[in-house]
C-alpha cells in the first residue's frame, strides 16, 4: 500500500506518495497565485487549492502508473489560519483572507479587550493573521457578506471538503484560528461570542491521526484512485511539518523555513506563556502540544529580492556568501507577527552606498531571516524554553549558507534531514498512514536520515552581535514612521 500527503501551501500545493517504510516514491508541485487588492491584504481563490491538488495528482499519476491505485489513504496539510468563509450551499462568499492580512488590527484589539483570559484559552492573544479577527471584520466592513456565512473552514479543509463531502478540521489546524480551547481541544463559546461568530459554522473536530471522510466516488474517478479510502484529519502546516520529521515529544524542536517562519518545540502537556508572542497549541497527533514561535516573512524575503533584481535566487546566494558585510534589511513585507505583533511595519534597507552590489543586498537579505529567528528564540527563552539544537525544514533549508547564517547567529547546531524541503508533505503521507489502520504513529514518527549539520562559528560572533544589535534598533527607529 502507498499513502498520498497533500500540503496547501500559500506560493504552492506540494503532494508525495510513500510507501508503507514511508519512503518517498513520488513527488509534485503546483503554483498558486495570491491578490493584494489593498495595502496589507492578502487573498486566494480557495477553489484554486482545488485544482492544484487535483493538477498534483494528476502529475503522480502519469510518474507512478499503475502503483497510484495502491493509494490507501490521505492525508492533508496546508497553510494555517485562512478564512475560508462558504454559503448554505457550501460556495465561497469571498475569496479567501489568508494567514499574512494585516488589514484586521482594530478587531485584534476589541477581542483581547473583551476576552480578559485570552492568551490561557486560546494559546495566544489575537493578531492579526488569525481566523477569528478576520470574520469581527467582515462582520463590521462586510456586513453583507458577513449575513451570507453559514461555514467557516481553513484552506486544506475546503479541499477536503472536495474529496470527502464533509466539514472538518484537526486539532491543530483549529489551534491557529483563535477559537478552539487548546488544554481541552474543543470550541470555545466565548472566543466565538467575541468576534461574532456562530459555533454552527465551524467544522468538526477530530485529531489529525483520525479518519475525517473517505474519499468520494466522483473525486475518486477524477483522480484516479480507489473510492472510499480514508482521509486523515491531517494538521496545519507547522504541526504535519514537525511530524515529517519526528518532533512530537517533550523537547523536539526545529526552525521552518517558507514562506513564513517557524520556530517550533513539542510539548507533552499545554503551557501558555502569557505576556509573551509565543503561540501554545494543540499538535496534529493526540496528547501532544506544541510552543511557537511564528514570523510571517520566512524565506519570502528571498523570493522578492530574486524578482525585484530579477535574477534567480540560487546565484544571489552564491554571490552573497563571498560578501564578509552587509547593509541592513527589516523582512517585513506583510507585517510582523513574532515578536512584534505589528501590521504596519514594512521592508526596509538602510546603510546602501555606491558600491552596494546585489550580493550585498542578499546578503543583507539572509542575516534578517537569522536575526528573525534569533527574535523568535528569544521570546521562547520569555516562556522558559531553552534550545541546545534544532532540526530544519522548509524550502528555505535547501540553502548551506542560510543554515550556516542561521547556526552563527542563533548560537546553536542545526540540523537538515533529507526530504525536509517536503515536511509538511511527509507528516500528511505520515498521518494517512495511521489513518490507514495500517499503521500506528509509533511507527511513523522515526526521523528522517541526516542531510548536514550547521554548527556556529565563533569567530563570526562579533560581527552577528553587532548586526543583531543595529538591526533591533532600526526596526525601532522605523516603527513610528510605519505607524504614521
Amino acid at each position: 500500500m502507498s499513502y498520498l500527503g497533500l500540503d496547501i501551501g500559500t506560493s504552492a500545493v506540494k503532494a508525495l506518495v510513500v510507501d508503507d517504510a514511508g519512503s518517498q516514491l513520488a513527488s509534485a508541485t503546483a503554483p498558486l497565485e495570491s491578490s493584494h487588492p489593498h495595502p496589507g491584504w492578502s487573498e486566494q481563490n480557495p477553489d484554486d487549492w482545488v485544482a492544484a491538488a487535483a493538477a498534483c495528482c494528476s502529475d503522480l499519476r502519469q510518474a507512478l502508473g499503475r502503483r497510484w491505485q495502491s493509494v490507501g489513504a490521505i492525508g492533508l496539510s496546508g497553510q494555517m489560519h485562512g478564512a475560508t468563509l462558504l454559503d448554505e450551499t457550501l460556495k465561497p462568499v469571498r475569496p479567501a483572507i489568508l494567514w499574512n492580512d494585516g488589514r484586521s488590527a482594530e478587531q485584534c484589539n476589541a477581542i483581547n479587550r473583551t476576552v480578559e483570559d485570552i492568551e490561557s484559552r486560546a494559546g495566544i492573544f489575537a493578531m492579526p493573521g488569525f481566523t477569528a479577527p478576520k470574520v469581527l471584520w467582515c462582520a463590521q466592513m462586510e456586513p453583507d457578506v458577513h449575513a451570507r456565512i453559514a461555514h467557516l473552514l481553513l484552506p486544506k479543509d475546503y479541499v477536503r471538503l472536495a474529496l470527502t463531502g464533509e466539514r472538518v478540521t484537526d486539532m491543530a489546524d483549529a489551534a491557529g484560528t483563535l477559537w478552539l480551547d487548546q488544554k481541552n481541544r474543543r470550541w470555545d463559546d466565548l472566543l466565538c461570542k467575541a468576534s461574532r461568530t456562530d459555533p454552527a459554522w465551524l467544522p468538526a473536530l477530530v485529531e489529525g491521526t483520525e479518519v475525517s471522510g473517505l474519499l468520494r466516488a466522483a473525486m475518486a474517478t477524477q483522480l484516479g484512485l480507489p473510492a472510499g479510502i480514508p482521509v486523515a484529519g491531517g494538521g496545519g502546516d507547522a504541526a504535519a511539518g514537525a511530524l515529517g520529521i519526528g518532533a512530537v515529544n517533550e523537547g523536539d524542536a526545529f526552525a521552518s523555513l517558507g514562506t513564513s517562519g517557524q520556530l517550533f518545540v513539542s510539548t507533552n502537556t499545554y503551557r501558555s506563556a502569557p505576556g509573551t508572542t509565543v503561540h501554545c497549541y494543540a499538535h496534529c497527533v493526540p496528547k501532544r502540544w506544541f510552543q511557537m514561535a511564528c514570523m510571517l516573512n520566512g524565506a519570502s524575503p528571498m523570493s522578492w529580492f530574486s524578482h525585484f533584481s530579477n535574477r534567480p535566487i540560487s546565484d544571489l546566494l552564491r554571490e552573497a556568501e563571498t560578501i564578509s558585510n552587509a547593509p541592513l534589511f527589516l523582512p517585513y513585507l506583510t507585517g510582523e507577527r513574532t515578536p512584534h505583533n505589528d501590521a504596519n511595519i514594512r521592508g526596509a534597507f538602510y546603510g546602501l552606498g555606491p558600491d552596494t552590489s546585489h550580493a550585498h543586498a542578499m546578503r543583507a537579505v539572509v542575516e534578517a531571516i537569522a536575526y528573525s529567528f534569533c527574535d523568535a528564540n528569544d521570546c521562547l527563552k520569555q516562556a522558559g524554553t531553552r534550545l541546545q539544537s534544532i532540526a530544519s525544514i522548509g524550502g528555505g533549508t535547501r540553502s548551506n549558507f542560510v543554515l550556516q547564517t542561521m547556526a552563527d547567529a542563533l548560537g546553536v547546531v542545526i540540523q537538515r534531514y533529507r526530504g525536509s524541503a517536503t515536511g509538511p508533505a511527509l507528516g500528511a503521507a505520515r498521518l494517512a498512514m495511521v489513518a490507514s489502520g495500517v499503521h500506528d504513529l509509533k511507527d511513523v514518527v522515526a526521523k528522517p536520515e541526516p542531510d548536514g549539520e550547521f554548527e556556529p562559528r565563533s569567530e563570526t560572533k562579533p560581527y552577528h552581535d553587532k548586526q543583531l544589535s543595529r538591526w533591533r534598533e532600526l526596526y525601532q527607529a522605523l516603527k513610528p514612521v510605519a505607524a504614521a
